[in-house]
This record gives C-alpha cells, sequence and structure tokens, in this order.
C-alpha cells in the first residue's frame, strides 16, 4: 500500500465552485435597488418629521426658550444627517452594469468607506443631537408634570434612544456590512480568477 499522497496535485483537481458572473450582477442590481429604496425612504420619514416638529411649533408656540432650542437643535440633527447621507446616493447611483469587475470592486468599496463613516460618525452625532433636542424639547412641559412623571417621561424617552442605539443599530449596522462584504468577497474572488487565468 502506497502511504505516498500528492495532497498539492488533488487539490488541483478539486473542482471549485466559480462565482456565476450573472448572479454576481444581479445581487448588484438588488444591492443598488435597496441603497436607493433605503435612501429615498429615510429622506421622506426625516423631512416629513422635520416639518411635523416645525408645524408643532408653529401651533403650539412653545414659551421656553429651551424649546424653541430644542426643536433646532431636533431639526438640525436631521438636516446634516440627511445632507452627509445624500453624498451616498451618488455612489449607488454610478452602480452600471457597463463596468468592469475591478470598477464594480472599487465602487463598493467606495460605499463601505461612505456607509462606515455615516454609521460610526454620523450617527453618533445624529443621536446626541437628537437627545439633546428631544430633551430641551421636553423640559417646558415637563417642569408642569408632578417629580414622578416628569422623572418617569424622561426615562421611558432614555430608554427608547438606549433601546435604539444598543440594540437595533447595532443589527442594522451588522445586515449592511454583511451584504457589502458578501458582494465585495464574491468581486475579489472573481478578480483573482480571472488574474490567474
Amino acid at each position: 500500500m502506497d502511504n505516498n499522497i500528492d495532497f498539492k496535485d488533488l487539490w488541483k483537481k478539486q473542482k471549485v465552485n466559480q462565482p456565476n458572473i450573472e448572479e454576481l450582477l444581479l445581487k448588484i442590481r438588488q444591492f443598488k435597488k435597496a441603497g436607493l429604496k433605503s435612501f429615498w425612504i429615510t429622506n421622506v420619514l426625516l423631512i416629513a418629521t422635520s416639518v411635523f416638529i416645525g408645524l408643532v411649533w408653529y401651533y403650539y408656540q412653545p414659551q421656553f426658550i429651551s424649546t424653541k432650542i430644542g426643536i433646532v437643535v431636533t431639526i438640525l440633527s436631521m438636516i446634516i444627517y440627511l445632507s452627509v447621507y445624500s453624498k451616498l446616493l451618488s455612489s449607488f447611483k454610478t452602480i452600471d452594469s457597463d463596468k468592469s469587475n475591478q470598477e464594480y470592486l472599487l465602487k463598493l468599496i467606495e460605499i463601505k468607506k461612505k456607509q462606515h463613516f455615516l454609521q460610526s460618525t454620523m450617527m453618533n452625532l445624529y443621536f446626541i443631537m437628537l437627545t439633546i433636542g428631544i430633551g430641551l424639547y421636553m423640559y417646558e412641559y415637563a417642569v408642569r408634570m408632578t417629580a414622578f412623571w416628569a422623572i418617569f417621561t424622561y426615562g421611558i424617552t432614555l430608554l427608547w434612544f438606549a433601546f435604539n442605539w444598543f440594540y437595533i443599530r447595532p443589527k442594522q449596522i451588522k445586515k449592511q456590512e454583511q451584504k457589502i462584504d458578501g458582494l465585495i468577497a464574491k468581486f475579489e474572488a472573481v478578480n483573482e480568477q480571472l488574474a490567474s487565468n
């Protein structure tokens, strides 16, 4: 019995599942469509929320300066977030079906960098400004409550922010990163295969 096994030869003979280019192009189109849909939904929701907050200010005429500052800070947080998020739109729009694999890869890496900046720096700024804005806004109404209800109201609001910050936000970030990392890995594999041929 011959115990000399040539592992290199066995490895070379092994069939490798090569990524299907048409499947990759379909995934990239789905990724682009999902990114654009998310962009427009976010824009509509944040603009509608800003308009609603502005109407609250107009109709209820808050008396405290803290309430007015809170409204301005809240709306400003949304405007800043949307302005940075809009820069991501151009990256999604330029994903075309006539690009080379290397161009797709570079575009995906560019989108990943922009998403990371948006998910870290901008999301931190957004949540901090939103928390300050809502906290200032609520002060005028909390002063009119008993101490118990004021603490309860602030507590529920802070719990909601914490739930969003520590549970929902990380799940969304992980989901987005998995999508783009999967696409990047597939395009890297295609590029390596093309380079080796």
